[in-house]
């Protein structure tokens, strides 16, 4: 595997544990841009926290790398609604609403991000061990 491709699932791997242990340091601002129509909001926030926390720790595991890229997707994929209901409720968040904007397509970039590290599996050359995914 390439060293940026090693440095990138490493950075990803590290965003995402982030990402999670925030779920449990301060749950009270991911209650806040739950969306309404959603039940269970304390139990969601800490069941994602949980799963951030696992697939960014499994992203690091070879056996398990490919796996945890296709976890990572689909949750990016689960909490976006969160994203658009603090976008259209801009006043949770105190932010320009450019920078509220923008949050929107950066979920895309770590779509996209995670989606590289499911390639090298999938795409490898004929030189490339498959182990190393």
């Amino acid at each position: 595997m390439s060293q940026v491709k090693s440095i990138s699932k490493f950075l990803l791997a590290i965003f995402m544990v982030v990402a999670g242990t925030m779920h449990f340091a301060n749950p009270a601002f991911f209650l806040k841009i739950m969306p309404p129509y959603l039940p269970f909001h304390k139990e969601l926030v800490l069941v994602s926290g949980i799963f951030e926390i696992i697939l960014g720790a499994l992203l690091l595991i070879p056996k398990y790398s490919y796996l945890a890229a296709w976890g990572i997707i689909a949750l990016l994929i689960a909490v976006f609604p969160a994203n658009i209901y603090l976008y259209q409720n801009q006043e949770i968040l105190p932010a320009s609403p450019t920078i509220h904007l923008l949050r929107l397509p950066l979920q895309g970039v770590f779509v996209l991000w995670a989606l590289w590290h499911t390639r090298s599996r999938t795409y490898a050359s004929k030189d490339t061990d498959l182990t190393d995914s």
